[in-house]
């Protein structure tokens, strides 16, 4: 059956299509292949696993972070890019404002979210076992921008509040 999109015949299901789609479609990439030679921040090793270089992403970056226990990053951010950062392993604790005055903790399973521009610092808030979590960015290369901040003695703890399922 012909898609209707398929107006000019290009892509009918037939060899063409086969060859094409062999190499350029769907990519797996091991765990074990992550690439290292990314932008880095002190604190953390970051592999990429998703970028315009190694697949031909557009619009998003991915791969991994891990933060040794009791190690924190240095205050940076991602540029224009939307970054999230999924929590895999461990305890995350978010530090983030122009001071890193504002802070909040996640846990295995939680998503983070860090708007364009906001300056941010991950810390590992155990003292014995590693922060893994999995980052995606809304750009094929990834974007960071290290900061010398003098950080807030004491941050604030922000807790997020659902703007969509407010509790009654």
């Amino acid at each position: 059956m012909k898609n209707p999109q398929d107006d000019d015949g290009e892509h009918d299901g037939g060899p063409r299509d086969e060859a094409r789609w062999k190499h350029d479609g769907v990519q797996v990439i091991p765990g074990d292949n992550l690439d290292p030679s990314t932008a880095q921040t002190a604190g953390m090793d970051r592999r990429a696993a998703i970028n315009h270089a190694r697949v031909g992403a557009q619009k998003l970056w991915a791969g991994t972070v891990t933060i040794h226990p009791n190690a924190k990053t240095g205050a940076h951010h991602h540029g224009p890019l939307e970054s999230v950062i999924f929590v895999v392993k461990g305890r995350a604790r978010m530090r983030w404002g122009d001071r890193l005055e504002f802070t909040a903790e996640a846990g295995a399973g939680d998503f983070i979210y860090v708007p364009p521009f906001v300056p941010h610092q991950e810390i590992n808030a155990s003292a014995d076992e590693p922060l893994e979590c999995v980052l995606v960015r809304s750009d094929g290369e990834a974007v960071v921008v290290n900061l010398d901040i003098t950080p807030a003695e004491r941050p604030e703890a922000v807790a997020w509040i659902d703007p969509i399922h407010r509790a009654p």
